[in-house]
């Protein structure tokens, strides 16, 4: 039977030393842009470095995805608000990799936007089902905490499409430091 590290290996998921310390250093770049930006309600830039990320670096960018995740609970506490982190970050990264990995280049930034934007306004809604187990919220409930939130997945959503406007700038730059293209 093959051992758990020859799956990995198979699978492209194992990590070279270099590769540890990038994603130890991206993961620690979102939680201190998340710190950064708290005294904005809804406005970061998590959204725009996960769809970076994945792009880039595809299935390994669960990696500083979870890093992100991680420090959170471990500098605010891992309570009730935080189980939801546990699976809001990988429907993004999902969505994106669904994406097609060759799009003509003057679609890339609107597309990547688009989806940015689309996990802000649903934000509220994918956070919703985990709150309803844990406070025990029958399915109206739950509606109703949606509902309650839409103002600030409204904000949300418009952020993350403004900050998304980094996303290729950050695509570009993570390329080049993986000696993958030039900056033009």
């Amino acid at each position: 039977m093959p051992s758990r590290w020859s799956k990995m290996r198979r699978s492209g998921m194992r990590l070279t030393t270099r590769e540890i310390a990038v994603f130890a250093m991206l993961g620690a770049v979102m939680y201190a842009s998340k710190m950064l930006m708290e005294v904005l309600p809804n406005v970061h830039l998590l959204g725009a470095f996960v769809v970076a990320f994945t792009v880039v670096y595809r299935k390994k960018a669960l990696y500083p995805i979870y890093i992100y995740v991680i420090l959170n609970g471990i500098f605010s506490g891992f309570a009730t608000w935080w189980v939801p982190y546990l699976y809001v970050w990988t429907v993004l990264w999902g969505a994106v990799m669904l994406l097609p990995r060759h799009m003509p280049k003057k679609v890339q930034p609107f597309v990547y936007m688009t989806v940015c934007a689309a996990h802000g306004f649903l934000f509220g809604t994918l956070y919703a089902p985990a709150q309803a187990v844990l406070f025990g919220l029958s399915f109206r409930g739950m509606i109703a905490w949606i509902v309650a939130g839409l103002p600030w997945d409204l904000i949300h959503g418009v952020s993350n499409f403004m900050c998304g406007m980094l996303i290729v700038p950050v695509i570009t730059l993570l390329r080049f430091a993986e000696g993958h293209a030039e900056i033009s």
